[in-house]
């Protein structure tokens, strides 16, 4: 079901600027998640300068640090912090935008909450159209929001949906949201990765010997050694988990819309987007 009701996925009229230029990385299997996710991040900095955050999963709990300012200045590898985010899961994000915010920590993703199911984070690159109108929707029927970001709104959505399982609860918050993604989240012992149907927004599968990983650029891949396996499809979730990867195709398909600004700003000179370098590009 679609709250909104617009025919146009992209119409700008429901929000007051683009929150799209950030970075996502997620890793499965490894002890070094952590670190790795750091240094992913760290590849990715050029797509978010404001704060920066990780979540880890170790079996049986989260651990999460968020932090304004550069990754360098907060995910040292002999850290405090680094010590503390333990686990073989791992997502980040680096954060670009902005916000009226009064407390601007409260806008760090990852998100984590304690839903029915279990513990869930989720990271998030790109823009809800209809954000603002679904936000409306979800405080009136109760729902309490601390920030102003439209990753928070596919949280709530994830925790208001009837579906028995993480993964059917996920495309069912993603069906009513409208705009462009790319987005990574660890639930049950899973990393997810999906990709709007549209293809607005890149997202890159990665793998180092029996560990996966997820990025926004390749350039994240390259830093930690992992090789870049392709890039996944509009419209494409792939499900992490001990049992290895499973991809799915929940969307109907939709036209391509890539945007061009991958290209010509947001990407990193070295990174391949689409199957082409983004130097060469250039």
């Amino acid at each position: 079901m679609d709250l909104l009701g617009s025919t146009n996925p992209f119409d700008m009229s429901d929000t007051d600027r683009f929150h799209e230029e950030c970075g996502v990385f997620g890793v499965f299997g490894s002890d070094e998640a952590s670190i790795l996710t750091a240094l992913g991040l760290h590849a990715l900095q050029h797509r978010g300068q404001e704060a920066a955050g990780i979540v880890t999963y170790d079996g049986s709990a989260f651990h999460a640090h968020r932090a304004l300012g550069h990754v360098g200045e907060n995910f040292g590898a002999d850290s405090d912090q680094m010590r503390q985010l333990r686990g073989h899961v791992a997502i980040g994000h680096n954060r670009y935008s902005t916000s009226g915010n009064v407390n601007p920590y409260m806008e760090i993703q990852p998100f984590s909450s304690e839903l029915a199911f279990g513990g869930f984070a989720l990271a998030h690159n790109g823009n809800l159209t209809n954000a603002t109108r679904l936000r409306a929707s979800l405080i009136e029927t109760g729902s309490l929001f601390q920030s102003s970001s439209d990753t928070e709104v596919i949280v709530h959505l994830v925790a208001r949906s009837h579906q028995e399982n993480v993964t059917d609860r996920l495309i069912d918050a993603l069906k009513q949201i409208e705009g462009a993604y790319s987005l990574v989240c660890v639930a049950n012992d899973m990393l997810i990765g999906v990709r709007d149907p549209y293809g607005v927004r890149p997202l890159i599968l990665g793998q180092r010997d029996d560990t996966w990983l997820l990025a926004s650029e390749s350039c994240a891949l390259d830093i930690v050694g992992a090789t870049p396996v392709r890039e996944l499809t509009p419209g494409e979730m792939v499900i992490i988990d001990k049992n290895g990867l499973q991809s799915l195709s929940p969307f109907s398909p939709m036209p391509s819309r890539f945007c061009i600004f991958e290209y010509i700003y947001f990407s990193r000179p070295d990174s391949v987007v689409e199957g082409r370098g983004v130097y060469h590009a250039r």
